[in-house]
């Protein structure tokens, strides 16, 4: 998964440049390339200019730095352009959520752990806020764990079947779903980081979608359980029949989990231009 974000990325950067390198005349503007120098009369025609007010001393039109509130968790971001037409992007996510319950006769408790860093080349075609933005999540290490917990004496069930949790031995459990660490995107959005028309304020808007893969699922049950009438009490590891039902109900889980593959991207910025 990693060579396919590195290559997505690469594809993403260099389709972009080729493109700006064969029609450099309508996509860079000469006073961001040149600090404001003239342009030849033979181009003057066909040169996109950036607007004088969105130059800074240079010709650079600034950086911006934004927040953002996503389906990734709260965010930063940081953008700085290299033509008119295109901006680099880069920034991470946080978010910790925790929630407990009971299933099947299972107390349980779980934990959202969202973290994630990404990268992104945005395209404006007509040079406003409309881009088209391929990139990468450089890093992804959004997980889910949680605990399971069966009172002594209580019943659940796993996989269709009835246990019984031993009183002198109770049943417990874990399970993890974690995803691959790198993953390509791509999103559609409007608004920049850094506006070219003036601006130092701006409410970036992005939606698209992440492919990263399968989610790996790992679920594992220990402690003693019994049957209906409290006989035939033994260790779950030692029960090939419990082991059977706690591999199936792994298989659901990881099939309940591959919606996850193409992870939605929503997002909605706030950002301001230094």
């Amino acid at each position: 998964m990693h060579r396919i974000a590195l290559a997505f990325v690469a594809l993403s950067l260099g389709v972009p440049a080729a493109i700006a390198q064969q029609s450099s005349s309508s996509l860079i503007s000469p006073e961001f390339l040149g600090g404001g120098g003239a342009v030849p009369a033979a181009l003057g025609a066909s040169v996109t200019t950036m607007p004088a007010s969105a130059s800074r001393p240079g010709g650079f039109p600034g950086i911006g730095v934004g927040i953002k509130i996503g389906l990734f968790g709260p965010g930063i971001e940081v953008g700085v352009p290299f033509s008119y037409h295109f901006n680099v992007r880069a920034g991470g996510n946080f978010f910790n959520y925790a929630d407990s319950g009971s299933t099947n006769g299972v107390n349980y408790t779980a934990n959202l752990r969202l973290r994630s860093a990404e990268a992104s080349l945005d395209w404006f075609p007509w040079g406003r806020g409309f881009h088209i933005s391929p990139g990468a999540l450089v890093y992804n290490g959004n997980q889910i764990k949680g605990n399971a917990i069966i009172p002594p004496g209580d019943s659940f069930t796993l996989n269709g079947t009835n246990y019984v949790s031993d009183p002198s031995d109770p049943a417990h459990g874990t399970g993890n779903l974690v995803f691959p660490k790198a993953a390509p995107k791509l999103t559609i959005g409007w608004g920049s980081l850094v506006p070219r028309e003036g601006h130092h304020v701006s409410f970036p808007f992005e939606v698209g979608v992440a492919y990263v893969g399968d989610p790996k699922v790992a679920l594992t049950f220990t402690g003693s359980v019994c049957d209906a009438g409290m006989q035939g009490c033994q260790s779950i590891t030692n029960d090939p029949s419990a082991q059977a039902n706690v591999a199936a109900e792994q298989q659901k889980f990881s099939k309940d989990a591959d919606y996850a593959r193409f992870f939605p991207i929503l997002s909605q910025g706030f950002a301001v231009r230094f």
